[in-house]
């Protein structure tokens, strides 16, 4: 008769994974909003939708981290990757200017490793609170044979909810329009594949080092308390595609952004990628954020106002641009 197996033996430690819920749910408790109904530990979570929106819309976002979880990987340093899941999502749906509402991540590995999870989920509902949305569920698989060993991927869901008369879709954005940029935190979880090669190539300073693995900036509570003061037009996240690639999206036909660079202190940082990896300067602003994270267009009579609530707000904020009109055909985002 053959050997009795079971599912430990097959490489799965269902004991493991469970106390890691535990583990965790303490983490997910603190992000929690009044609308939550159900949170971690059932098969599916429910929440309401916020009562004080009389047309609600429901906007939804859904992101991983890429290839910077490689270096979290190298230097067994995870306790920021979360934070850059729940940005790259929240991010994405605050640029409708919807307000997220709760957030589910998925994180696969080969083998559950206890402390690396925790570490990774604990920065998820970091990320969370920074956003003002409910960890309200996720998954945890454990699948052997599938990721290498020390090796697991991450992918996060984010809903937020905006009012439909309120949506930010760039549609009223004009020629003379202003452009205001806010500073990013370093290169966030964008262009680390490009980044990793010109690591290979020449080791950075343990400072550079900390700056490539600080976690992306979210900009959700600045940016909704701003436009409870100030009307925008339009917002753009600089995420994969950099300030020339993101820049377009919000604006609409006929339209440009006129960017001068010279407008912000490019961080220390992307000066280093770029001599240490001879990159010319169109490939950085198509390739990298440069220091500038979010993208916001306003009527230029509101540049004040809205500089001084984003400061107040602990934004770094830098007025950059303008935008034009442009035939059809000519690019939508110009660097000067």
């Amino acid at each position: 008769m053959a050997d009795r197996l079971s599912y430990r033996d097959a490489g799965v430690d269902i004991d493991a994974g469970d106390a890691l819920v535990e583990t965790i749910k303490p983490f997910a408790r603190r992000t929690l909003r009044p609308e939550v109904l159900a949170g971690i530990g059932g098969f599916g979570a429910l929440c309401e939708v916020p009562k004080k929106y009389r047309s609600p819309v429901l906007v939804s976002g859904t992101d991983g981290v890429g290839t910077k979880l490689k270096l979290a990987f190298a230097l067994d340093r995870h306790d920021t990757v979360g934070v850059d899941l729940v940005a790259m999502s929240a991010n994405d749906v605050l640029v409708q200017g919807a307000e997220p509402l709760f957030f589910l991540d998925y994180f696969a590995c080969g083998k559950l490793d206890p402390r690396v999870a925790a570490e990774v989920i604990r920065g998820i509902a970091r990320g969370c609170e920074l956003a003002g949305c409910a960890l309200i569920g996720g998954e945890t698989a454990e699948m052997p044979g599938m990721y290498p060993e020390g090796e697991y991927d991450l992918a996060g869901f984010c809903v937020g909810v905006v009012e439909k008369d309120r949506i930010i879709d760039g549609r009223s954005i004009r020629a003379g329009d202003a452009l205001l940029g806010l500073a990013s935190s370093g290169a966030h979880s964008n262009g680390y594949s490009l980044i990793r090669r010109i690591i290979e190539r020449e080791k950075p300073a343990a400072a550079l080092l900390d700056a490539i693995m600080q976690p992306t900036r979210i900009y959700v509570k600045s940016i909704l308390n701003l436009l409870e003061q100030v009307p925008v037009k339009g917002l753009a996240h600089i995420t994969g595609g950099g300030i020339t690639g993101n820049v377009p999206r919000m604006l609409p036909a006929g339209t440009r952004a006129v960017i001068r660079k010279d407008s912000w202190q490019r961080p220390e940082l992307f000066g280093w990628l770029q001599r240490a990896g001879a990159i010319a300067e169109d490939e950085m602003h198509r390739v990298f954020n440069c220091g500038i994270g979010l993208v916001i267009a306003l009527a230029p009579e509101l540049i004040g106002a809205a500089m001084q609530h984003l400061a107040a707000a602990g934004e770094t904020v830098h007025e950059i641009g303008v935008v034009e009109s442009a035939p059809p055909g000519e690019p939508q985002a110009i660097i000067a």
